[in-house]
């Protein structure tokens, strides 16, 4: 498990990691988790992180925010990622692989339209917390 200087340092990576996934958006990260990182790696990751989109000229797009948690799950990462202003869009789960799932019965879904972005980030962000081995 990779652990950055500082919890600001994690709130910058994952927003360069937004704006890589979902260019021309600009985007910032709110820590609603209140996470306590040390520099031991077996110390849990439990972050729920709330994405705000902008455009280019700073004008907030709140129907583009992302709901963002990171968590620990055994001995892996778990991602999941969904969008609060769509609550029925399906949520997506990566574990190593990515499941989109419906949001009211947690039963498999399709992929939809947006998912490859939402894809690419889950993978930028697990790179992000791990190390590579």
């Amino acid at each position: 498990m990779h652990i950055l200087e500082s919890s600001n340092d994690i709130l910058m990576e994952v927003a360069k990691a937004c704006d890589h996934c979902f260019m021309p958006w600009r985007h910032s990260v709110i820590d609603n988790s209140a996470p306590s990182l040390s520099d031991s790696s077996d110390e849990l990751i439990d972050l729920t992180l709330k994405v705000e989109c902008r455009g280019e000229d700073g004008q907030r797009y709140p129907r583009n925010d992302l709901e963002l948690e990171i968590y620990k799950s055994g001995s892996d990462l778990s991602i999941t990622l969904a969008w609060p202003f769509y609550p029925n869009r399906p949520i997506l789960w990566n574990g190593g692989h990515s499941i989109w799932m419906d949001p009211i019965n947690g039963k498999r879904s399709s992929t939809p339209v947006e998912g490859s972005s939402l894809e690419a980030l889950a993978r930028r962000l697990r790179s992000i917390f791990l190390i590579e081995e």
